[in-house]
This record gives structure tokens, C-alpha cells and sequence, in this order.
């Protein structure tokens, strides 16, 4: 049977640790001005909050994900705890829960209104549920937290959760207390032992108070003469307490008989994070008060480790021990090394005293009394330090994929640009193969890869420059710096048409509206050619006020880069505020009547691609004496407005959409071939 219930608090646990984090449309609800969420820390539901300003205020998280104690339903309660940097609780708020008490029975309310206790207290004050009868506390400074009628247990093991995860994230985002991989009892190490060893080597350690002692302790306040038995026997022991961690086998077994050692394996093996700790008190303590729930945390002990509280909470076993360990009232506690405790390190361990003060609403004073207790190394092992990757390695391994598809498919593009330029724009089904691979641009690179080049990145190394810095942030995005050094190679031979023609998601987004617009039958609106030109300037104005901003007001350059829609379209997949996405959007309309204006006229990127041109080393499109004089057609056909009256391309403003080459090589369409051909037809005619 015991088995059996084992197997459930596994599959429990199992089912609360499986359990997906909740998305940020499900927690920002739960936050409410002056506070904002921020982003998420790691993938175990903790999030940054922000305050009114915008800095980091505190932290946010699920007690659900790190701290899933089944419930009596079997699932974990799940809460939202928010945690300012001092510990001390904002807020603490109910997601999920299953507890039957409150499903059918007493209703959500009077849970919700034990959880609104913990604001304003901090996780460094020790804290416990049960009704206190008056104000007041002893030095201890124990926080009463009022319980739930009838629902005792339930909210005990949802402050146990709330405690363990709020531990956890104390310990990880606040202290980085823990310097070294966990400890772990080591099965495979075994010595002689004794219990008369333990106590020898400070493995056992024994906590001795007497009456006296106590009394002193509470002398000079209202509770100095609160409990007449110490006063009668003041040699007498109030504490007796004996404390080993029983986790190590080879420990385990000089303090435990066999039926009890299988049966805390038993435990072990399914509850596999969890240290056992045996605690024998023979003096008038006691280990709990009147009112503790099995299987919850202990009221009248508690234990910390570099300053924060260790959860603690009973195994639930009966046992007995061997005949030469004390006797007394014993207990299992165990405690989750996932939360950072290590047994091998000094923490403390303290057994608080009681006293009443009052008949009616007695006044609640605490002292407490403490051991410092560590089990000695050669009991543990620890999983070897994995030793991380650099960071840009590391972004290496993840993104290897992409990478490998972006290495086969941009040589290819930059083949069939190159030296089959002519065999793919004379291709029949040349616009399909365009189309192509802009709809490749667009998913693969853009949404899926998250590659759309910006002029952030330039104006962050022009920042860097002028401040001074390391470059390498430039190496976490693998994917991006491979698009970029495609891009650099395509300045030398062909200028900007690389990029703007065939690699912005942005620019192909426009290409597919403006398609669109046409099959639509929309009309186009275009500039004259004189406004075009004076348009196209505008560009050049935006990218030199960015660079001004960058050297001048440095902290405005991420408001300013806004003028660029690709983080709305492409990074957010359009899921920002509202202005974002009517901003993108306005481009994409416009797209459908006029060819791509965002790129022609307004995109700074486009402007820096345009300059960086100048490093082109050649003329790539091939040109006849008779383009531009008299022939006008690929002018006219130029969507981009990149080709001179004198038929010369104007490199600054081409995108390398290969339409002039389609028509300079078509015999039916090039004018001087087409008149050739018929030269040739007219003196060839007398001769037949």
C-alpha cells in the first residue's frame, strides 16, 4: 500500500514538474501598476519585474514549476509570487488549484484571502500558519500567518510551495549562494559506523538546553514567568535534541534497523532531491506543537543556510531506530536539495521555545536555540562541473541547423547571381524562381531564423567604436553575421542589390503587397521623376540623424531605430502595440500601389547598403550603345527607377531584381536586337 502511495506522489510530481509555464498574455493580468513584467530569466516560469520607470523592480514566478507539492487533489496548487530585491513579498496571487476544500466546499475567497498575508513580508523572517491569539513575538520575530478553517493542510502545503520556490529563486537571482554543482549522498560509499562514530566525528549533533537556560532567555519580557515547570526544575532539559542527516547510506545505517532503512529507501527512490534529516529531542520541546499536520512543515523548527531559510518539511515515516542511538520524540524531516541546500556546508538548525502570555488572548513570545551542523564530504558526490561553452560557441550549437541550411542555400543564390546571372534571368519561369526565393527570405530567414539585418547592428559597432568595447556580442547571432558576411560579399560585387534585391524579409514583404496590388489591379502611384530623386535623399538624412543620435544621445538610438518597421513585421510577427503595427502596416499598404517606398525612399539600412556600393569593383549589367539612345524600354520597365534617360545604371538605387538583364538578352524584347534582326532579314531579301 505504501508502495502504491509512493507511486502517486511520484506521478504527481512528475505531472506538476511536466506542466508547461504560463505565456505572458496568461501572467501580465495578474500584474498591476506601478509594476510591469518584464522578460523571462529561464524556462521554469520566472520573469523580471519592472517598475513605473522601466527598471528591474524584482521578480516573477510560478510556484508551480519549481516547488509542484502535490496538493490533496494529487496536482500542485499553482500561485504567482512577486518578490521585490529585498525578498520581501509584493504580491502573492492564485493561478490554479484543485484543493477540494475550496473547489466545492468553502469557495476561492477565503483562500485568496490567506495568500494577500504575505505582502510586505520577507523571505528572511521565519513564518508559519496558525492563529495567533494577540500581538507580539519574541526575538525570533515569528510571523503568524491566520490558516483557513477546515482547510488547515491545504494552505500549509501552499505556503510550503510558495516558501520552496520563493527560496529557490532567492538563492539564484539574489545571493548565487551556491558556488558548487549539489551534493548528493554517494551509494557507493561505505564505512564502519556506529552511533557512538557519529557523535565522535560530528556527524551526530546534540543541542542541550535547560530551563534555566530558557528562562534566561526570556527574562525581562512579559513571558519571563509564563511556564511555572521550568521554574520548578530549572536543571531540568528542555531540549535534548540529537540531529544527524541520515541521507548517506552508510550513516543511514548506523542509526537505523533494517525494516526502516528499506523503508527510507523506499522514500528515497522516488522522492530522489530530498535529504533526510533525523531529529531525536528528549527533553520537554517536543519537535511540534499541539496543532502540527503530519506531512507539512514543522511549527516549532526551523533551519538556514547563508542567511536563508531551508524548507523543511516531515517525511511522514514511522520508524524506530538502533538500540545505542537516544531515545526521545523522533521525526524524518526532509528538505529539497534542488533548492540550494548543501549538506556538506555549515547551516543551522533551531528549535524554538513558546510562551504564552494571557488567558483569553494570550501574547505570543519565541526564542529559539541553534546548532550549526555539516556532514563531511566524503559522504556526497557531485556531478562533475561541466564546463560551458563560449558564449558565440554556444550559439553556434544551437542555431547549427539554420546554419547548414543558410550554407547551402546562400552560395547557391550567390552561383546563380554570379556566374549563371544570364541563364537565370533568360530561365522561362524566372519570375516563379524569384518569387521563390523571396517567400524563402521571408519565412526561413526572416520569421524562422530571425536574420532581418537592421541598421541597429551598424550603429551598435559604431557605438562600441566610439565608447570602446569587445565586438563579440556580434558572434551570438550566428545566423545573422552569416547574412552579413553574404551581404559584404555582395557589396564588392554587385553594391547593395544583394541584400535589398534578394535577403530583407522586410523588402520581400513589400514585393509579395505590390504583386498584390497588381493581380488586385490597384492603381500604381509613383512619384515624378524629379520627386523620386528628391525622395530617394531622404534616406540618406534619417541614416546621418541615426548616427548623430548614436554619438550625441546615445540612450535615444533604440527610439530612434524605430523608424525601421522590421522588428514589428519580422522579429514580433506583427504582436507589439498598437503604433508599431499600424506603422508596419502603413508600409505594406502603401506597398500595393507604389513599389517598395520604405526601401526606395525612408530605409536607413538601404541608405548604409547604398554607400557601402561604392565598394563595388565593377559594372555587372551589361549595357549596348543604343540603350538610352534612342532605346527607353528597360528605364521604363525599371520599377526602382535605377536606370539614367542615358540608359546608365545607377548602381546607389539598384536592387539587383535582374529585370533589365531579362529584357537586354530577350530577342523579342531588347529593341536593338529586335531592329539587328530585321537588318539582317532586309539584306539578306535580295540576295533570295
Amino acid at each position: 500500500m505504501r508502495m502504491m502511495l509512493f507511486a502517486l506522489f511520484w506521478l504527481c510530481q512528475s505531472l506538476g514538474l511536466m506542466a508547461e509555464t504560463l505565456s505572458r498574455s496568461t501572467i501580465e493580468p495578474f500584474i498591476v501598476p506601478p509594476y510591469a513584467l518584464g522578460e523571462p530569466v529561464n524556462d521554469k516560469g520566472v520573469w523580471t519585474l519592472l517598475n513605473s520607470g522601466g527598471a528591474e523592480a524584482g521578480y516573477v514566478f510560478e510556484t508551480a514549476q519549481m516547488a509542484p507539492l502535490p496538493g490533496f487533489s494529487g496536482a500542485p496548487v499553482n500561485m504567482l509570487v512577486m518578490l521585490d530585491l529585498d525578498g520581501r513579498f509584493i504580491d502573492v496571487r492564485l493561478i490554479s488549484h484543485n484543493e477540494p476544500i475550496f473547489v466545492s466546499g468553502l469557495g476561492e475567497a477565503p483562500f485568496r484571502k490567506f495568500l494577500e498575508q504575505y505582502r510586505g513580508h520577507s523571505i528572511n523572517t521565519p513564518m508559519v500558519v496558525g492563529t495567533s491569539y494577540g500581538s507580539g513575538a519574541g526575538d525570533g520575530g515569528l510571523v503568524y500567518l491566520d490558516g483557513v478553517v477546515k482547510a488547515t493542510a491545504s494552505v500549509r502545503i501552499a505556503h510550503e510551495s510558495i516558501l520552496a520556490a520563493t527560496l529557490q529563486v532567492a538563492r539564484e537571482k539574489m545571493q548565487g549562494v551556491q558556488s558548487a554543482p549539489p551534493a548528493y549522498p554517494d551509494p557507493d560509499h561505505d564505512e564502519p559506523l556506529d552511533w557512538a562514530a557519529l557523535v565522535d566525528q560530528g556527524i551526530a549533533r546534540n543541542l542541550r538546553v535547560t530551563n534555566a537556560e530558557v528562562d534566561a532567555a526570556f527574562a525581562g519580557t512579559v513571558w519571563a514567568d509564563d511556564d511555572p515547570e521550568a521554574s520548578a526544575d530549572p536543571e531540568g532539559l528542555f531540549l535534548d535534541l540529537w540531529l544527524v542527516d541520515i541521507g548517506p547510506p552508510a550513516i543511514a545505517r548506523a542509526v537505523l534497523p533494517a525494516d526502516a532503512l528499506a523503508e527510507l529507501q523506499d522514500f528515497l527512490s522516488v522522492s530522489g532531491f530530498d535529504e533526510p534529516l533525523l531529529v531525536i529531542d528528549a527533553g520537554r520541546h517536543g519537535l511540534v506543537g499541539p496543532d502540527f499536520v503530519r506531512n507539512t512543515a514543522p511549527d516549532l523548527l526551523a533551519a538556514t543556510q547563508d542567511g536563508l531559510p531551508i524548507a523543511l518539511r516531515d517525511a511522514d515515516l514511522i520508524f524506530s531506530t538502533l538500540p545505542d542511538v537516544p531515545e526521545g520524540v523522533a521525526m524524518i524531516l526532509r528538505t529539497d536539495r534542488r533548492l540550494g541546500f548543501d549538506p556538506t556546508r555549515d547551516w543551522q538548525f533551531e528549535a524554538k521555545a513558546l510562551r504564552a502570555h494571557g488567558m483569553f488572548q494570550p501574547e505570543i513570545g519565541m526564542v529559539g536555540f541553534s546548532l550549526t551542523h555539516a556532514t563531511p564530504e566524503r559522504f556526497f558526490a557531485r556531478a562533475e562541473v561541466a564546463e560551458p561553452l563560449p558564449p558565440w560557441l554556444e550559439a553556434l550549437r544551437n542555431r547549427a541547423a539554420d546554419l547548414v541550411v543558410l550554407a547551402l542555400a546562400l552560395p547557391a543564390l550567390l552561383w546563380a547571381l554570379g556566374p549563371r546571372m544570364n541563364r537565370l534571368a533568360d530561365h522561362r519561369h524566372y519570375g516563379a524562381i524569384r518569387l521563390s526565393v523571396l517567400a524563402f527570405v521571408t519565412g526561413f530567414v526572416g520569421w524562422w531564423g530571425q536574420a532581418q539585418l537592421s541598421i541597429v547592428t551598424p550603429l551598435a559597432v559604431l557605438r562600441t567604436a566610439v565608447e570602446g568595447g569587445s565586438f563579440a556580442y556580434l558572434l551570438y547571432d550566428p545566423v545573422s553575421l552569416l547574412v552579413w558576411a553574404v551581404t559584404l560579399i555582395g557589396f564588392v560585387l554587385w553594391g547593395r542589390g544583394l541584400f535589398c534585391g534578394w535577403l530583407c524579409p522586410f523588402g520581400a514583404l513589400q514585393e509579395f503587397a505590390h504583386k498584390l496590388g497588381r493581380l488586385l489591379r490597384l492603381p500604381r502611384l509613383e512619384l515624378s521623376a524629379r520627386w523620386d530623386t528628391r525622395a530617394k535623399a531622404l534616406k540618406y538624412l534619417l541614416l546621418a540623424g541615426l548616427v548623430a543620435t548614436v554619438i550625441l544621445a546615445p540612450e535615444h538610438i533604440d527610439t530612434a531605430a524605430e523608424i525601421e518597421p522590421f522588428k514589428t513585421a519580422i522579429t514580433t510577427f506583427f504582436l507589439r502595440d498598437g503604433i508599431y503595427v499600424a506603422y508596419a502596416g502603413f508600409w505594406l499598404v502603401l506597398g500595393l500601389f507604389t513599389f517598395k517606398g520604405f526601401c526606395r525612399y525612408v530605409c536607413p539600412l538601404g541608405a548604409l547598403m547604398a554607400l557601402g556600393g561604392l565598394l563595388r569593383g565593377r559594372d555587372w549589367i551589361a549595357r549596348r550603345k543604343a540603350c538610352g539612345a534612342p532605346c527607353q524600354l528597360c528605364r521604363v520597365k525599371c520599377s526602382y527607377g535605377a536606370i539614367k534617360p542615358t540608359g546608365q545604371i545607377v548602381y546607389s538605387e539598384c536592387f539587383q531584381c535582374l529585370d533589365c538583364v531579362t529584357i537586354h538578352n530577350d530577342p523579342t524584347r531588347c529593341v536593338p536586337l529586335i531592329l539587328a534582326a530585321r537588318g539582317r532579314s532586309l539584306q539578306k531579301a535580295p540576295a533570295a
